[in-house]
């Protein structure tokens, strides 16, 4: 079995997969300072629960955004499922792309990730879209190699923002509002955040689209691409796993 870990801003998602399939799936609130022992006592006892031998992982491998918490992780890997840790963009783990941008180091590890996996199910050329703490766009050529992408602030960064920088403005859920205009502050927010996002999401669809010149399949992921799919119509698919089968086709490519 394999252990892929993505640790994003927010929150870290562990997978275990056995062959193709996932077989569990364990998630954790990202903290730079939690120690491998604080990991191991959080997951081996969720494993043991689910009735997991730890000895059957035979692999894991780790996409991190924040590195602090490698050294952590590769501790954990080692200590308690006696493994190596394959980590995404260190020297040694092979992607099997090109990276076509201007500083091919600045590249997030989740980034290269996504369109990998995108690629890899649906081929190319596509725009990847990841709703996490930043709403990320991301692209692979015909031939899978990641060629850019797009930064915008994530909704729940949005949201928290409305709540924080003003005195009087309260936290809300992202949903669909009855209306456009609001009759009350949260309906107003509401409709700002929803419809907001969901012309941001299809200028910039279609301006990629057309900027690249060719059709561009779109894949979207994260815990709110099912919030918007309905709306916006401009997606071919929602993989809520495109991090984690990422990670096991890179896995697969340096297991060669």
């Amino acid at each position: 079995m394999l252990l892929a870990i993505d640790v994003g801003n927010t929150n870290s998602k562990f997978a275990v997969f056995d062959g193709d399939r996932i077989v569990s799936q364990f998630r954790l609130r990202t903290e730079a300072k939690r120690t491998s022992d604080e990991y191991a006592a959080w997951l081996t006892q969720l494993m043991h629960l689910q009735g997991f031998d730890l000895q059957s992982i035979k692999g894991a491998i780790l996409a991190s955004v924040v590195p602090q918490v490698n050294l952590h992780i590769r501790r954990l890997c080692e200590t308690y499922f006696k493994t190596k840790l394959l980590i995404v963009g260190e020297p040694g783990c092979e992607l099997g792309i090109k990276v076509l941008i201007d500083r091919p180091q600045e590249a997030g590890a989740d980034r290269l990730v996504g369109v990998i996996a995108g690629y890899k199910k649906y081929g190319g050329p596509l725009i990847t879209i990841d709703f996490g703490s930043a709403t990320t766009f991301d692209l692979a050529d015909k031939d899978g190699n990641f060629i850019g992408g797009v930064f915008a602030p994530g909704v729940e960064l949005t949201i928290e923002a409305f709540y924080l920088m003003t005195a009087r403005l309260p936290r809300i859920r992202v949903e669909k509002p009855a209306k456009v205009i609001g009759k009350s502050t949260v309906a107003n927010m509401q409709s700002g955040i929803f419809w907001g996002y969901v012309g941001l999401i299809e200028s910039l669809i279609r301006r990629i689209r057309n900027e690249y010149g060719e059709p561009m399949k779109v894949i979207a992921t994260g815990g709110l691409a099912a919030v918007f799919k309905d709306e916006i119509g401009l997606f071919d698919a929602i993989e809520p796993d495109l991090m984690s089968l990422g990670l096991l086709e890179i896995w697969r490519r340096n297991s060669k």
